[in-house]
């Protein structure tokens, strides 16, 4: 991967990833599956980001990392990794007490039912869901609600839309095309435990105050005197959008789109895959194999399904960044700022 990235900063025509999709293949034999006709099988790509994510966590050291053995200790658990706390509660007895537990995900899953139409309720139903195991108490299996709250939110939240289904009667994997509404800007609080929402409202307090500063600010604009010179705008200058104890976390809950993953077809077994990535302000790159074009923010929009055009199967949000305030930004100099957001890339090609 990293010489892929250095191969794609020397040139402006395609690349094609052929070492990559070599070591891949060699790494993870069922990605190297061929079909009747001799050519390679279709695979999902939400189980090849899954793997990449788990290749790169073994050999991407996190920030600050001294050991191995720190918690957190590499770049993708630092930056994509959050944390769920977990209560198990048997159904079937009152004898059972309840227990609770930490378990660590790279990416939340958006349910799809004949109730979901927007992206917060399919991940809400995600949260709360019944399992079977074996109960100690009455020596068989039993049915467990299982509750789960978000304890801890990483920068970068990825989310999978759970469109394929296994179809037994016809043996495939067929496809959810139900139009599953999703937002350019999130708010994950609603998904949080009752300690990480309060170890969010900081930030989210700041968020609102330079909102209403902004308000204030456009109104006086309005009654200036129009021949006045008008105000030389400072360069940006951003909060760091992580807990200071936390690298790699995100400390409001707030997030924005940048990048969508569709596909086309109607089975995991075929179909076309699609990359739409946010470039600046309502631009977006359309990453169709080596195609590149130019789409706006209400063509993301539309790839939310509902029919047989492109639809969204992954989506990566990325921190929302709050912008110090210009006036405080000359009282305060010392305070911590984040200069730019992470930048993934640069990470793998150290």
């Amino acid at each position: 991967m990293k010489q892929l990235f250095k191969e794609m900063d020397t040139t402006s025509e395609s690349v094609a990833p052929l070492v990559m999709v070599k070591v891949l293949h060699m790494t993870i034999p069922r990605f190297a599956e061929k079909g009747e006709q001799g050519g390679f099988q279709q695979q999902d790509a939400n189980e090849c980001w899954t793997e990449l994510m788990r290749m790169m966590s073994e050999f991407l050291p996190g920030e600050g990392s001294t050991t191995s053995e720190t918690v957190r200790s590499t770049f993708i658990q630092q930056y994509f990794g959050g944390e769920n706390t977990t209560t198990l509660k048997c159904s079937e007895t009152e004898e059972e007490p309840e227990t609770k537990s930490i378990e660590k995900w790279t990416q939340l899953r958006c349910h799809i039912n004949q109730d979901v139409r927007y992206m917060q309720l399919g991940l809400t139903m995600g949260l709360k869901e019944n399992i079977e195991k074996t109960s100690p108490i009455l020596g068989r299996n039993a049915v467990y609600a299982k509750t789960s709250l978000v304890s801890r939110l990483p920068a970068y939240l990825t989310i999978n839309f759970i469109r394929f289904f296994y179809k037994e009667k016809e043996n495939i994997n067929a496809k959810v095309l139900k139009d599953i509404k999703f937002p350019m800007s999130y708010d994950a609080y609603d998904l949080c435990s009752p300690e990480l929402k309060d170890k969010l409202t900081p930030a989210r307090d700041a968020f609102e105050s330079f909102r209403q500063k902004k308000i204030q600010k456009e109104l006086s604009a309005e009654v200036r005197n129009k021949n006045e010179k008008p105000e030389e705008v400072p360069e940006a200058r951003y909060e760091s959008s992580s807990f200071a104890e936390d690298i790699g976390s995100n400390n409001s809950g707030y997030y924005e789109l940048q990048a969508v993953l569709t596909h086309q077809g109607r089975s995991s077994s075929s179909g076309h895959y699609v990359a739409w990535v946010k470039h600046k302000d309502d631009d977006w790159l359309k990453c169709d194999d080596d195609k590149l074009s130019i789409v706006k923010e209400e063509d993301v929009l539309k790839l939310s399904g509902g029919g047989d055009w492109h639809v969204a199967y992954t989506l990566l949000y990325g921190p929302k960044r709050q912008q110090i305030w210009d006036e405080e930004e000359k009282k305060d100099e010392e305070k911590p700022v984040e200069e730019k957001p992470v930048a993934v890339v640069e990470k793998m090609q150290e």
